[in-house]
């Protein structure tokens, strides 16, 4: 379930902030820290904390302190994001798929350097975000203080259309314009990306978690892909990609045709090609084409068979997408 908290579109929002919350000592007046029993603060930390699996006993929520959005320069920019998720979600039929994501900080400095002044050029050319029920990533990056103390930013992210992006790939802009963000994977992220000229329209820090943690031993889990393949009916992949060149642009073809040889070369898993191959061709298109194919072999008296080398499958019975067919590709 996605994190739904108050938003910060306009001033109204951040007065009531200013109004509702208390000003503290030990952070600069543009942090308005929130109360235990206050509604927000107690949802971000249980949010945090479960987020967290094998680690969230380990860690200590000392405070969560809101983005007063308290200048014209925090309001400039809080005006300015709003804009551009409007200009995005005209651009994606509606869209600007906005998210909350965590960030992990270099320290209390960094925090105040960020939140009233944006992100530089010593955060890198891309900014790597956590989804904000998996937040390790970005705890494990978040620079521990001479206190013990780790500080990470809960940001409203505009994804917009994502790119694929590998762990391993040094990425500094997106692979063509019609992307916003990239993904580590599709259907189960764990890394959204922002690149440099976009970080400080696509990315608003709105809330500051303080924590500590005893120990990062022993909280790591296993992460192996299920080996089971798919038993449905199959479709030939060079089949499925002569069938999509008739329709889609000849980029998208040869990208899905590099894909397939990247998984057949065991660079991606089955399941990133999947989504793949469904994140560019469209889910009625693969549908469509792959109906078409399943009625010229019943009139051709072919019958169909399971787990043939190199094929693509759909998968009537795969939960991960649309009622009345849902689609699941998968190589061998």
């Amino acid at each position: 379930m996605e994190l739904t908290l108050p938003r910060q579109d306009d001033d109204s929002d951040c007065e009531s902030t200013v109004s509702a919350s208390r000003v503290t000592t030990h952070q600069p007046r543009f942090l308005l820290r929130l109360e235990q029993g206050d509604v927000v603060h107690d949802l971000i930390k249980t949010r945090f904390i479960r987020g967290l699996g094998l680690l969230g006993p380990k860690t200590h929520v000392l405070s969560v302190h809101r983005n007063a959005c308290s200048d014209v320069v925090s309001l400039a920019r809080l005006h300015s994001f709003q804009v551009y998720a409007k200009a995005v979600a005209e651009l994606r039929h509606g869209n600007a798929n906005v998210k909350y994501a965590w960030y992990g900080t270099r320290g209390q400095s960094d925090v105040n350097d960020i939140v009233s002044r944006g992100f530089g050029h010593e955060h890198g050319p891309t900014l790597v975000l956590s989804p904000d029920d998996a937040p390790l990533q970005s705890v494990k990056s978040c620079e521990v203080g001479e206190d013990g103390v780790r500080h990470a930013l809960l940001c409203r992210v505009i994804l917009g259309k994502s790119d694929l992006v590998h762990d391993d790939a040094e990425q500094c802009y997106p692979s063509c314009d019609d992307y916003d963000s990239g993904v580590d994977s599709f259907s189960s992220p764990k890394k959204y990306v922002i690149w440099s000229n976009r970080m400080n329209t696509h990315v608003l820090p709105a809330y500051v978690v303080s924590f500590r943690v005893s120990s990062f031993k022993g909280t790591e889990k296993s992460t192996e892909e299920d080996p089971s393949r798919p038993t449905s009916p199959w479709m030939p992949f060079p089949s499925l990609i002569s069938a999509l060149s008739l329709v889609l642009p000849s980029c998208d073809v040869a990208l899905i045709s590099k894909f397939y040889k990247d998984k057949k070369e065991m660079k991606i898993s089955r399941h990133e090609l999947i989504q793949r191959v469904r994140r560019i061709a469209g889910d009625k298109l693969l549908i469509a084409v792959i109906k078409s194919y399943r009625i010229k072999l019943r009139l051709t008296g072919h019958k169909f068979c399971h787990v043939e080398t190199n094929k693509a499958w759909v998968d009537s019975s795969s939960p991960l997408i649309y009622k009345p067919l849902s689609l699941e590709f998968g190589v061998t």
